[in-house]
């Protein structure tokens, strides 16, 4: 009798355990904290950068279309979107260049996650 309570008080504890992961889980995802190649937010390329009022808005600008197009292509199939999304960040690659200075470009391109040479934007960094 006393190994079931003790069996069943175990089980509730793991049950309840259990639910509290998938719940913080499932708010990390809907905050953005789920792990994966993710590019710097307007707030630290705007810290990195020294961004001017002029182009924050033409980097956020260029921030949401390359999220709108990550979307667009998510769901095609593996080769399809490799060669899709290659020829959309070229493209996007040459506005971001015409908007930055060459001395922002190159630091931007040191910023960028998954390139040689490259590391995850921080904005705790100082420059």
């Amino acid at each position: 009798m006393k190994i079931n309570r003790v069996s069943l008080i175990a089980a509730l504890a793991l049950g309840g355990l259990i639910a509290c992961s998938t719940m913080v889980s499932a708010q990390d995802a809907k905050e953005g904290k789920k792990g994966g190649k993710r590019g710097p937010t307007i707030e630290q390329l705007t810290e990195n950068l020294k961004l001017t009022d002029e182009q924050k808005p033409k980097v956020q600008a260029w921030l949401d279309e390359g999220a709108k197009k990550r979307a667009e292509l998510r769901d095609l199939p593996q080769d399809e979107r490799r060669e899709k999304m290659q020829a959309f960040m070229e493209e996007h690659n040459k506005k971001m260049k015409d908007i930055l200075t060459s001395e922002q470009y190159e630091k931007f391109q040191e910023m960028r996650p998954g390139r040689p040479g490259g590391k995850k934007a921080d904005s705790t960094k100082s420059q």
